[in-house]
């Protein structure tokens, strides 16, 4: 910054063309007039342009050849910082939505044996992240990445809820599931571990059915997966496919010990197959135990033991006061007078069916 002392002996005149900038030394006095009147806040702080006579006589200035701004006017916006160039782009909230999901799934996991709740408090903030996506149902147009997530984030909640015995969460996500597979069907593109997660939902679920005795669903599903797979006899290769399938042969064939020694031995493809272990052991139990009260009147308790599954004699007491049975001289003894009155009853119940038919045969008879 270049600058100028003026130190006048006797009254002078100087006339300045350029910017400037007064500075008074206190104690002095000193007039400035302008040639131009126009805009008297900028003839003092000196912008350019304007032409300036001082009349001085015995004071002192200071005349910087750079104006200093003054401190009333804002500077220029041209001094502001420029905006960075190409700025990085906020992540889109699909971008988000997907993050949020892959962590939710890599917690859920690494830790298989969570507690219920708080998978199911992970799974909830997965179904939010979901519908930001829009994939709570599939479509054809929804991005192969997108699906995946959906398919695994329904199957890690089928397999929590199975694990936590609730039935009715479970049906729900296999719902849930069942539109995902079909396109994956018909775009015949499922990954091998896609297959495989798939196959092991579909086992559970028809073991569910059969736990249930719904029976008519449980061939039903049969039927859709011989539909899929190239064969009956691939299905029952799977381990996850053919466990059941094999249960249900052997339970309508009534050979209950194959199946106690199927759940029993490492053939059970999961532990969260081995949840259903105990459903059809109890299952397996009332049914032996009815067809023992029909076709003997007593057993010797030790018998018993053995033909029920159970693993001592104690067990064995406790069921039998449950079924109502009598227990005398290390023997059970069957009530075969309530079960005799049930017979009657059903008999007169099945002459009264063959009845009514006959009637309506001898009525299509008249009509004809």
């Amino acid at each position: 910054m270049e600058w100028v002392r003026l130190v006048p002996c006797q009254a002078s005149a100087v006339v300045l063309r350029q910017p400037f900038s007064l500075l008074a030394v206190p104690g002095q006095t000193s007039n400035a007039h302008t040639s131009n009147n126009d805009n008297d806040e900028s003839n003092r702080t000196g912008y350019a342009g304007s032409t300036i006579t001082i009349n001085t006589t015995a004071s002192r200035l200071t005349i910087l050849s750079n104006p200093v701004p003054h401190p009333l006017i804002p500077a220029s916006s041209s001094q502001s910082e420029a905006p960075p160039l190409n700025p990085p782009p906020p992540p889109s909230a699909i971008t988000m939505a997907e993050r949020a999901l892959k962590q939710i799934l890599s917690q859920l996991k690494s830790h298989p044996n969570a507690p219920y709740n708080e998978a199911s408090k992970l799974l909830s903030k997965a179904k939010i992240a979901l519908l930001q996506l829009k994939v709570v149902t599939p479509s054809p147009s929804t991005p192969p990445s997108h699906l995946t997530l959906a398919r695994e984030v329904y199957e890690a909640g089928a397999l929590f809820s199975i694990r936590a015995k609730n039935a009715e969460a479970f049906t729900r996500y296999v719902s849930q599931l069942q539109p995902f597979y079909e396109l994956a069907d018909d775009a015949n593109g499922a990954s091998s571990g896609g297959e495989e997660n798939r196959n092991k939902v579909t086992g559970l679920y028809l073991l569910l059915l059969l736990t249930q005795g719904r029976y008519a669903e449980f061939h039903s599903e049969l039927e859709a997966l011989s539909t899929r797979a190239r064969g009956s006899e691939e299905i029952e290769r799977d381990r996850y496919l053919g466990y059941p399938i094999k249960l249900e042969r052997w339970l309508m064939e009534g050979s209950y010990d194959r199946v106690w020694k199927a759940m029993k031995s490492r053939e059970v493809p999961s532990e969260e197959y081995g949840v259903f272990s105990e459903i059809l052991t109890s299952q397996i139990r009332s049914e032996i135990a009815s067809s023992s009260e029909r076709a003997y009147p007593s057993l010797p308790l030790s018998s018993t033991k053995s033909l029920l599954f159970l693993d001592s004699e104690g067990a064995v007491i406790d069921f039998a006061r449950h079924r109502g049975w009598v227990i005398r001289d290390g023997q059970i003894f069957f009530p075969t007078a309530e079960g005799a009155e049930d017979g009657g009853d059903e008999k007169d119940l099945s002459q009264m069916v063959i009845e009514n038919t006959l009637g309506y045969a001898r009525e299509l008879e008249t009509i004809v």
